[in-house]
């Protein structure tokens, strides 16, 4: 495609020099694995948060598992959680040998409906993990507040969400833990994988620092905490990182105003449109909804244009788990049938954004054909 969805390359190259002198560090030292770039990164991230501790791990997902074992997540217990959000917390609720319970999404934002979640608590209940999708915040003011009157652990899952704040405070430092991933995609992105839990809980945070590391405790090769593994947050990517954190916010400032002038040239043409993104929307993606998606996403590819669906299958209904009872969602459902994601970075020129959306109104006119 002429011009991609995202554009790694670009995004990373007005910081090669200062990339490669970090790794350079990182290759002088000799020291890979849990080392000082990996403390001065959760320092730095929990600083810039406004949280009192974060634990680099290995990945996004794992960030989500461990976090759920140290809420007490677990076989014969029940997590809640939303199924549009691509199965990546419903994978870490099946490692962690929980089970997902969904609740429906609401038809404006596609976030968590909080509406829904009185009746979705049993017994069983170990936690509610919290979507902020596409970079949107979910409504977190009312869920968290619920959650403690009921005594259940909120996790945040802040993948899409770096910098987001609302009243001033960040996604990640509202719920009792808070699972972050640097895919390279992510606002904050790194050049691998890498992820990261923080939260308000003290306690459980120390409990996931024991677990990414085989459940050692007080000393190496002592497993005092059942449930552990490998995940760790390597030295190369945390000085990455550390190099890109100064930067998010203008990053994340660039992608708001891009989203705004899609708003402002696709006015009219019948399409639900994401919200005109204020503080607690980082746009991580810039999610519309077409009258016929794949009308418009031939048109795009005409023009050499990127799309992508974020996502198309729910995760109640994945081909792995047909077997099991499928909740009526019907919001959830219908998204899933006719979101579509446009380009959206931050190294996006104005003529590009322009573009896209001169091909999206040629779209919705042969959408009126159709």
């Amino acid at each position: 495609m002429t011009l991609p969805i995202n554009d790694l390359k670009r995004h990373n190259a007005p910081l090669d020099a200062e990339l490669r002198a970090a790794i350079g560090r990182v290759l002088e030292r000799g020291y890979y694995v849990l080392g000082p770039e990996n403390k001065a990164f959760e320092q730095e991230f929990a600083a810039y948060l406004g949280a009192p501790d974060a634990v680099g791990v290995g990945n996004g997902t794992d960030a989500l598992e461990l976090a759920l074992r140290a809420a007490g997540a677990g076989p014969g217990r029940e997590v809640i959680t939303v199924a549009n959000a691509g199965m990546y917390a419903s994978t870490a609720i099946r490692a962690a040998g929980a089970a997902p319970v969904y609740v429906d999404v609401l038809a404006d934002s596609l976030l968590m409906d909080p509406s829904l979640l009185a009746a979705a608590i049993t017994p069983a209940t170990a936690a509610i993990v919290v979507t902020h999708l596409y970079g949107r915040m979910a409504d977190v003011e009312q869920i968290v507040p619920f959650a403690r009157q009921h005594g259940i652990p909120v996790i945040e899952d802040c993948a899409q969400a770096h910098g987001a704040r609302r009243h001033g405070r960040a996604a990640g430092a509202w719920g009792d833990l808070a699972a972050f991933s640097f895919y390279p995609t992510k606002n904050l992105g790194a050049l691998g994988d890498g992820g990261l839990v923080t939260g308000q809980d003290t306690e459980r945070l120390a409990h996931v620092r024991h677990l990414r590391q085989y459940g050692w405790a007080t000393q190496k090769y002592e497993c005092r905490e059942a449930g552990g593994r490998n995940s760790r947050l390597d030295e190369i990517q945390a000085a990455v990182l550390r190099v890109k954190l100064p930067h998010l916010d203008a990053w994340n400032q660039r992608r708001r105003d891009i989203v705004s002038r899609y708003r402002a040239g696709l006015q009219n043409i019948g399409w639900q449109l994401p919200p005109t993104p204020a503080e607690d929307d980082v746009a991580h993606l810039c999610v519309v909804r077409p009258l016929q998606r794949e009308v418009v996403q031939n048109v795009l590819q005409a023009h050499q244009i990127g799309s992508d669906v974020h996502y198309p299958v729910p995760d109640h209904l994945q081909p792995a788990y047909a077997g099991e009872a499928r909740p009526a969602l019907p919001v959830t459902e219908a998204a899933a049938r006719e979101i579509l994601s446009l380009p959206c970075f931050p190294e996006m020129s104005d003529e590009e954004v322009a573009t896209v959306i001169q091909a999206c109104r040629i779209a919705s006119q042969k959408e009126s054909t159709t």
